[in-house]
This record gives C-alpha cells, sequence and structure tokens, in this order.
C-alpha cells in the first residue's frame, strides 16, 4: 500500500480544509491555538511533506531542518511576512499564500473600526451597559462620516474593496501607492495623489499595503503631525508600517482624531499607553476572521497543498523558483 504524504497543521483551522487533506494526505493539527515554541516546533514538523502554517514564524533554522522531506508552507493568510522566504527558497521549498480569499473580510472588518470609531460605539456600549442615564443631545458626539474624505494608502484589493464601500457613503476617495492604478479610480473614482497630500487633506486614513522593508513605519512622527486633529486612522493590514510611539504620542498630543486598528506591532503585545485612549478602536488582528473566509483560506492551502505533493508549482506561489533547489 502507498503510504500518504504527511501534512502538519500548526494550529486550529476549519474542519473542511483537514477533509481535503485527509482524502490523499495523513495530516496532524496542532490542537493549541497558542504559538508553539521553537524548539517544540522544530520537533513536530520533522518528517512531514507539507506543512500548512498559521500565524507561525519559519526561519532560516526551521526550513534547513524540514528541507529534506517538506516541498511547501502553505500560508493560510494573505501577509507572508511570518516566513523567511529567502530560506525556503534555498532549501527548494516552496512558500504559498491566500489573497484573494480575505478581500471582503478585511474590507468589512476595515469598515468596522471606521465607524465604530467615529462613532464611539465602544463608548456607547459601556455607558448603556453602565446604566448611566445622561442621554441629552451633546452627549457622545461623534464625527460624520458621510461626504468627508477617505484617502487609501495601497491601492490593491483591499484597499479597493474599502474605497468601493466608501462611496455608498458619498466620500471623496482619494488614494497613494507606487504609481496611479487606473483599475482602482475606474471601481471607485479615487484621485491618485502624493502620500503627503493624502495625509493633509483625509479625515479618514487607511492602510492597506503589504509589510517590507520601505513600508516598516511607514506612518511615523512627521506623517501623524501633517494629519487633520480630527483625522481617523486606520490600519487592517500589518502592525509595523505604524510606529506604535509615534502613534501614542500623537493620540497624546492630540495630533490625529482616534486610532482603528485590528494589527500591532509587536502582537499580541501593545505598545503602553495605547489602550488608555477612548478613541482608538481595538481588534485583535480579525481582519479574515469569518467562518466563511477561514474555510476558504484552509481550501486554498490545502489546493496549494496538493499542487506542490503532486510536483506542480502551487497556486499563488511566492517563490516558483523554488523547485529548482531540491
Amino acid at each position: 500500500m502507498m503510504v500518504k504524504p504527511k501534512v502538519y497543521v500548526t494550529r486550529p483551522i476549519p474542519v473542511e480544509a483537514i477533509e481535503m487533506l485527509k482524502m490523499h494526505c495523513t495530516v496532524e493539527m496542532n490542537s493549541d491555538p497558542r504559538p508553539m515554541p521553537k524548539e517544540e516546533l522544530l520537533k513536530k514538523l520533522q518528517g512531514h511533506d507539507a506543512i500548512l502554517v498559521s500565524r507561525t514564524n519559519i526561519d532560516e533554522e526551521i526550513s534547513q531542518a524540514i528541507k529534506s522531506r517538506c516541498k511547501i508552507l502553505a500560508n493560510y493568510g494573505v501577509g507572508y511576512n511570518n516566513i523567511d522566504v529567502e530560506a525556503a527558497t534555498r532549501n527548494g521549498i516552496y512558500v504559498s499564500y491566500n489573497p484573494g480569499v480575505v478581500t471582503e473580510a478585511t474590507a468589512d472588518l476595515t469598515w468596522a473600526l471606521l465607524l465604530a470609531t467615529a462613532r464611539r460605539i465602544v463608548e456607547c456600549d459601556q455607558y448603556v451597559r453602565k446604566e448611566k442615564k445622561d442621554w441629552g443631545p451633546m452627549n457622545l458626539m461623534g464625527v460624520e462620516v458621510s461626504g468627508k474624505t477617505l484617502g487609501i494608502i495601497g491601492a490593491g484589493r483591499i484597499g479597493m474593496a474599502v474605497a468601493q464601500r466608501a462611496k455608498g457613503f458619498n466620500m471623496h476617495i482619494i488614494y497613494t501607492s507606487t504609481k496611479p492604478n487606473p483599475a482602482f479610480e475606474e471601481a471607485t473614482g479615487g484621485i491618485f495623489v502624493e502620500k503627503g497630500t493624502l495625509l493633509k487633506e483625509s479625515d479618514f486614513v487607511s492602510i492597506h499595503v503589504p509589510l517590507l522593508p520601505t513600508t516598516k513605519h511607514l506612518i511615523s512622527n512627521d506623517e501623524l503631525k501633517s494629519m487633520k486633529s480630527t483625522s481617523i486612522l486606520l490600519n487592517t493590514s500589518r502592525g509595523p508600517i505604524i510606529d506604535e510611539k509615534a502613534l501614542v504620542a500623537a493620540l497624546r498630543e492630540g495630533e490625529i482624531g482616534g486610532a482603528g486598528l485590528d494589527v500591532f506591532e509587536r502582537e499580541p503585545e501593545l505598545e503602553p499607553g495605547l489602550i488608555e485612549f477612548p478613541n482608538v478602536t481595538l481588534t485583535p488582528h480579525v481582519g479574515t476572521s469569518t467562518l466563511d473566509t477561514r474555510i476558504k483560506m484552509g481550501e486554498g492551502c490545502a489546493k496549494s497543498i496538493l499542487a506542490a505533493l503532486n510536483g506542480h508549482i502551487p497556486p499563488n506561489c511566492v517563490n516558483p523558483n523554488a523547485g529548482s533547489n531540491r
């Protein structure tokens, strides 16, 4: 009897993808949602033909340790900065990711943060739960959203989806990116501007760029100082794109009006002081956390794993030349 390939799943995911894999593979899944210590992870990954990576750091040491058998690291999310891709490539291991399936859920969450921060929803909820009775017309006033200016940093799939939703609020849309994007403009009516102009003119600034050496601390002291004192900053991309020390300082000095954050620079740790501000809405990296999207993410990983195990370059592969190094 032919021995089935072995797949390891680093954290719990919906069963649909596991069932897909079990039709062709032997699957072992870590049942603990917390990140596994590296020493334990190194032991667990040994002897597997594929790894489904969910919020787990895979560095050069791990790639070196698993290279004799592992053909693919299928990353569960759209961001893959948790994987040392260059090391995986040198060791002949494909890396895949999930770019398309997370778009709508992440755009929805961005808007949830925007509206919650603008209209002080968390404060209002706590106010009602504490059974406070002062419901007068001057209480808990928020910020108007309709008709305001939305600035999008990054004109990719998610940035475009966020901007499309803004059309329903009759917002003026401006965006900045590495270059003008005609498809973005056609879909949203957005106008390309330089980053400095966007920061000065926007009432809401939403970040949708990948984490690269060039985007780390893309928003820091100077950028925050150039924003309107009433502006709300939103980040559902990657935490280190915002300099959190600078953000806390800007909030403390009233340089911006608030923030809605789903990702953090050293998550799950937060910059000291960040939780003190009632004008900041915080969520624990749940941009893709809908059951529909989580299932699609798992199925995307399963398809990539099965392709690699069958000798093909997997879909959404970030290092298609890795196979030549085996």
